[in-house]
C-alpha cells in the first residue's frame, strides 16, 4: 500500500517490539534514551503522514517496569489513535509537541480477544474472511509468475495447496508464501541433471 501511494512507511513486529519505547521513544536520563522509530521516520523523510504497519499486535503483551508503570505497545499507541491527542503528542525524548494526527495506522491481528477495549474502540476491527483454497491457488499462480518461477514449480505448489487444505484446517497464506520462497530458492540454486 505504501509503495503504491509513494509514502514512507515502517513495519513493527509486535512480537519483538512489545514495549512502546521502540516506536514512541524514551525519555532522557534512561540508558536507551532517544526518539522512537516513528518520529525518526518523519524527521528523516520530512513527511508528516507516513504509514505504520504493526503486525500481530495481539502478541505484544503487557510490559511493566520495576516501578509498576505500564509501557506496553497497545497502551502507548492510544494517544496516537485519537486525532485530538495525536495532533499535540509530546515526544518523550525531545519534550516538544508534534502533530502526529495524519499518520496512517494499519494493525494486523489474528484474534481481537487479547486486545484492550480502549484500543478496539479507537480501531474497530475489519474482519477478513478465511482464504479459500481457490484464493490461495490463485495467489500462488500470480506470485509464482511475478517471481518468474517455472510452470512446473507453480503447479507443484498448487497441487501441494490442494492436497494440504481441508475445510477443518485450511492452509495459511504464510505457508503458501514459504512454499513460493522455497521454490524460488531451489530454482536459483545449482541445477543437477
Amino acid at each position: 500500500m505504501a509503495t503504491a501511494l509513494r509514502m514512507p512507511s515502517m513495519s513493527v513486529e509486535a512480537t519483538v517490539e512489545n514495549a512502546s519505547f521502540g516506536v514512541l521513544g524514551c525519555q532522557r536520563g534512561w540508558a536507551t534514551a532517544g526518539p522512537g522509530r516513528l518520529l525518526q521516520l518523519i524527521l528523516q523523510e520530512r513527511v508528516g503522514n507516513p504509514i505504520v504497519v504493526i503486525d500481530e499486535l495481539e502478541k505484544a503483551g503487557r510490559v511493566t517496569g520495576t516501578n509498576g508503570g505500564s509501557y506496553d505497545l497497545c497502551g502507548g499507541l492510544l494517544p496516537l489513535l485519537e486525532s485530538a491527542t495525536a495532533s499535540r503528542w509530546t515526544c518523550p525524548y525531545f519534550q516538544v509537541p508534534f502533530d502526529l494526527g495524519q499518520v496512517s495506522w494499519v494493525m494486523t491481528v489474528n484474534a481481537t480477544r487479547p486486545l484492550p477495549e480502549p484500543l478496539l474502540s479507537r480501531c474497530p476491527p475489519i474482519r477478513l474472511p478465511q482464504l479459500t483454497t481457490r484464493d490461495l491457488t490463485g495467489f500462488a499462480r500470480r506470485q509464482g509468475a511475478r517471481r518468474a518461477l517455472s510452470d512446473d514449480s507453480i503447479e507443484v505448489i498448487v497441487e501441494a495447496i490442494q492436497a494440504s487444505a481441508t475445510p477443518a484446517q485450511p492452509i495459511s497464506l504464510r505457508t503458501v508464501m514459504r512454499m513460493i520462497s522455497r521454490a524460488e530458492t531451489l530454482e536459483a540454486g545449482p541445477q543437477w541433471h
